[in-house]
């Protein structure tokens, strides 16, 4: 104690005592000392010394620290205070206020240090695994000191921190430990160690994955509260986000673990007026970016579907829905709800249906589709707000023909309501498309265009669009409107930005045209439209102008490329000619060009989310530039076609489809071999199981059959014995009761039935061949039609054959099989005649004393087998007895065991509980202790004379004269 308040007060001592010395001393105390109280207060004194002279202490103590945690591992205060020194060392937070000049210099200066000492810490990677090694100390001190080191040193070299833990044993496992820890305070930031470690690492983000964390984050969320939770939610909602994004392998054991079912309650949001904190909006902002990871377009295409259906079976794509319509929901949620359903629909049909099933619950109810177009054309929406409605109908569209046909069909005259009580999706994009907002003009154009992507049949369904442009003139169709505003150019006012709705107006009219030849003649039909093109291309503009240039001279292009020659006017070679003419090809390519070289073309085609800093840079659809990059080469080589290669082209193009015609045509043909071939197969491997049917039948029988034989022999060579000791009285006319002829019969049927089993398995030998040769003959996919004929007429009859020879065997089986049981009845009869002849005959020459002695003997047989055969019963009886009993004594040993075990699980509970009370105990001893010693250096500091009976309450009054006479030593040193 005295040694410690002469270091605390050698820096007022005098001027020869300056801070570098003091710590020299102490480190100096820290290597030397042989008592651990003398250690321990010199690294604590290090500790009080090293937030202030950082870089002092990080320089002398470093290395003495670390041998500290080597050596000293019984003692949790000195390693407690060690790691809580390395701390202060490594970390850039710092407490200390700066000046607002000073700030950033000192922070970079702080930044330096940090990552300086941490590259000296981890020099020697054994430093690192021995800080592994004491995560798995339990005691408070030591485990929280230690997880804010490592969470430090990831923090200021990451990769390489992450390397060491990587390839040391277990390394990864014993911090997953920390997220199971009852102590809050460790487990909190056990989840931001976690967060740094797996931050940009794809084999650490899969072994933690593997470690149960989603198990255990997805616990601590529900623990929290939910979206309702602190920071904590906020951490771990961080962490998995580490684990999902760009993760494949992790997104898809995420799937496989039914985890997606529990991000549901996430969105549970309750009523209206519960409130809506800032954590919270925090929260569920996190939220919702996870369920995007896992379905973001970016995602190999299998595993986006998967999850897709998953989190609409699971009911999560329906809560979401319910959020979108719900009243007072915030902005920026609301915002990022409808761009995370986007992506949950987006190319999904079953969600896609769903969502055009939705209502708002309004009265009466609306489509949720309608009320989000309103949303995007409505120039008082926030703009992010309808980006996002723009997206959301973008993904709900994208694939799905189904509802591009509806959308369409809410323009044409036979579905608009007449009684104006409903407004449709496709009256708001109209409505967008001829106002005055240059952005709405820019969204609907957009929106329409998606609704004829890679559908033909619509592009041909929206030339029937009629529109009634004022009172008493006649309608107009919408490309011939949509062509009239693009004409008009700045003639209207916008609100916005001038070449917006020129921009949005192009893409759909390019968009519309491209592989529909009807589209592109209803075009040329109107001869103001060529004119307008060439004369907007080949003037020279500014570099605004030079955008709309390039998208006129795609439209002309498209004009071109995709005109089937209808208009005799408007023909290829004639349009060619104009462009020659009135622009140069050079010049046209030129500007066409000028769309792919537009910095937000690059900008537009990296994702499919329309995500723009402000209206101005709404400039591209990412869905066009992938038609501009399709389409600019095939035009820029159909302008420079001569009238002959076109003519060619078409010739190639009528031989291509004869070609496929006639390709076509032997598909079908192969198609239908095939099925023939497959017919065939199923005939083959059906008579391969009755052949092997048959086989095991022949068997069997073959089998009885030689049972039959050696009973038959046996039987004989027994009678013959009997016949041994016998005179024959019937002049040999009978033999054994036999009659000569009858066994004579007998042996040719036996002879018979061998030879007929030699004909059956040589004749299902050949067959096996002949299935062999069936098999390798088969006509290949390839032959001719003629030779397919011939195999399968070849086949048809081979197949029959082989038919008419199973039926011919199968005869032969059934009659076998009755001269078999003809045998066995046979038999039979001759085991009944030879017993009764063995009764009834008398054998002249014996004497009845013999036979009596025979009979006794007989009988004395009889009598013993019985008395066997009773006294085998008994020890049956005896055995099954003893069986009962051992049944019931082991019974009653299960039912004592179990009860054994619960008893043993409640004392093993209790000693949990008390071991858990015990250490609780503990902890809050040693802290009421520091905060004793804390109070004393306080008064010390004060003035107030402290008594050495206060300082050492629990000791006994030897051990206050030890301590008091190594202070003295103390002193003395110092």
């Amino acid at each position: 104690m005295n040694f410690l308040r002469g270091v605390m007060g050698g820096q007022s001592a005098g001027p020869q005592h300056t801070e570098a010395e003091t710590i020299q001393k102490l480190c100096d105390r820290v290597a030397s000392s042989t008592l651990l109280d003398d250690r321990r207060n010199a690294v604590r004194a290090l500790k009080s010394l090293s937030k202030k002279y950082r870089l002092e202490v990080g320089i002398q103590a470093m290395e003495h620290l670390i041998h500290v945690l080597q050596t000293d591992r019984s003692d949790s205060e000195i390693i407690g205070y060690a790691l809580d020194t390395l701390y202060n060392i490594i970390s850039n937070d710092e407490e200390e206020e700066v000046d607002d000049i000073e700030e950033e210099n000192s922070t970079r200066q702080s930044e330096d240090l940090g990552s300086q000492f941490t590259e000296i810490f981890i020099k020697q990677q054994e430093n690192v695994t021995l800080l592994l090694s004491l995560l798995e100390e339990f005691d408070f001190h030591v485990r929280w000191p230690g997880v804010k080191l490592l969470t430090s040193l990831l923090k200021q070299l990451g990769p390489q921190v992450q390397q060491i833990i990587l390839v040391s044993p277990m390394g990864v496992s014993r911090l997953m430990d920390l997220l199971a820890d009852s102590r809050e305070v460790i487990r909190n930031d056990g989840v931001l160690l976690l967060q740094a470690l797996t931050r940009s690492n794809g084999a650490i983000q899969k072994i933690v994955a593997f470690e149960n964390a989603f198990e255990r984050l997805l616990d601590i969320i529900t623990e929290e509260g939910n979206s309702d939770g602190g920071i904590v939610v906020e951490d771990c909602l961080i962490l998995l986000q580490n684990l999902l994004k760009n993760n494949n392998s992790n997104q898809n054991f995420f799937k496989e673990g039914s985890y997606i079912q529990r991000m549901k309650p996430w969105f549970e949001v309750g009523d209206e007026n519960s409130g809506w904190s800032a954590q919270k909006v925090t929260n569920l902002h996190l939220m919702l970016q996870l369920v995007r990871v896992l379905v973001s377009p970016n995602n190999p295409p299998g595993a986006t579907s998967s999850c897709q259906k998953a989190m609409f079976q699971c009911g999560l794509l329906q809560q979401l829905c319910t959020i979108l319509m719900a009243t007072g929901v915030p902005a920026d949620i609301l915002t990022e709800t409808i761009n995370t359903v986007s992506e949950v629909i987006r190319g999904c049909q079953v969600n896609q249906d769903y969502f055009a099933s939705v209502n708002a619950p309004s009265n009466p109810p609306r489509p949720a589709i309608v009320v989000l177009l309103m949303s995007m054309v409505n120039e008082r929406q926030p703009f992010v707000l309808r980006c996002a409605v723009l997206y959301c109908f973008q993904c709900f569209l994208y694939k799905n023909q189904k509802g591009q046909g509806e959308i369409v069909s809410t323009l044409l005259p036979s579905t608009i309501d007449a009684t104006g009580n409903s407004v449709s999706a496709g009256q708001l994009l109209c409505g967008g498309l001829f106002s005055t907002d240059s952005l709405s003009n820019w969204c609907a154009a957009v929106a329409l265009a998606h609704a004829l992507q890679e559908n033909a049949t619509q592009k041909e369904q929206l030339l029937r669009v009629q529109l009634a442009t004022s009172i008493g003139n006649p309608p107009v169709s919408l490309l011939q409107q949509c062509t009239n505003i693009l004409s008009q150019g700045d003639k209207i006012d916008r609100r916005g930005s001038k070449i917006q709705t020129r921009v949005g107006l192009l893409m759909l009219l390019c968009t519309w045209l491209s592989n529909c030849p009807i589209a592109v003649t209803h075009f040329l039909h109107n001869s103001a439209n060529v004119p307008f093109l060439t004369g907007q291309i080949a003037e020279n503009l500014g570099e605004e102008e030079q955008l709309v240039q390039g998208l006129c001279a795609l439209l002309l292009g498209i004009s071109i490329y995709f005109n089937d020659n209808s208009l005799e006017s408007y023909m290829k070679e004639k349009l060619k000619q104009l462009i020659e003419k009135r622009i140069g090809k050079e010049n046209f390519i030129e500007k066409l060009g000028f769309i792919s070289k537009h910095e937000l073309y690059s900008r537009a085609s990296q994702k499919p989310q329309p995500n723009f800093p402000s209206p101005e840079y709404m400039i591209f659809d990412h869905e066009f530039t992938k038609l501009v990059k399709e389409l600019e080469g095939v035009i820029t080589k159909a302008i420079y076609k001569s009238s002959e290669e076109d003519k060619k082209e078409e010739e190639v193009k009528k031989t291509l489809e004869q070609h496929d015609s006639i390709v076509t045509h032997y598909k079908n043909m192969i198609r239908e071999q095939d099925l023939q071939l497959e017919e065939l197969k199923q005939q083959i491997s059906t008579l391969k199981c009755q052949n092997e049917q048959l086989q095991t039948a022949v068997t069997q029988q073959v089998s009885q059959i030689q049972q039959h034989k050696d009973q038959y022999n046996l039987l004989k060579v027994q009678l013959g014995k009997d016949n041994q000791h016998q005179v024959s009285y019937s002049d040999g006319a009978q033999m054994n009761g036999i009659q000569p002829e009858e066994v004579g019969r007998l042996r040719e049927e036996i002879e018979e039935l061998k030879s007929n089993q030699e004909l059956l398995q040589s004749q299902l030998a050949e067959k096996d061949s002949f299935i062999e040769n069936l098999k390798s003959s088969q006509p290949s996919p390839g032959t001719n039609e003629q030779s397919s004929a011939t195999a399968s007429a070849r086949d048809s009859e081979q197949i029959a054959e082989l038919k008419q020879e199973l039926a011919t065997l199968k005869s032969q089986l059934n009659s076998q099989s009755s001269e078999i049981t003809k045998l066995q009845t046979e038999k039979q009869e001759l085991l009944q005649k030879t017993e009764a002849f063995a009764k009834s005959v008398p054998v002249p020459g014996e004497s009845e004393t013999v036979i009596a002695t025979k009979t006794t003997d007989v009988e004395g047989r009889l009598s013993a087998l019985l008395q066997e055969t009773k006294e085998l019963k008994n020890e049956i009886k005896a055995l099954s007895e003893e069986r009962t009993a051992i049944k019931e004594q082991l019974d009653s040993s299960n039912s004592t065991i179990a009860i054994l075990q619960n008893e043993k699980n409640k004392l093993e509970v209790d000693i949990a509980d008390s071991k858990k009370e015990q250490d609780d105990l503990l902890v809050l001893l040693a802290d009421q202790d520091q905060k004793i010693f804390s109070l004393k250096n306080k008064l010390k500091e004060l003035g107030h004379p402290v008594e050495e009976e206060d300082e050492l309450e629990s000791g006994d009054q030897d051990d206050e004269d030890d301590e008091d006479e190594d202070d003295g030593k103390e002193q003395g040193h110092i």
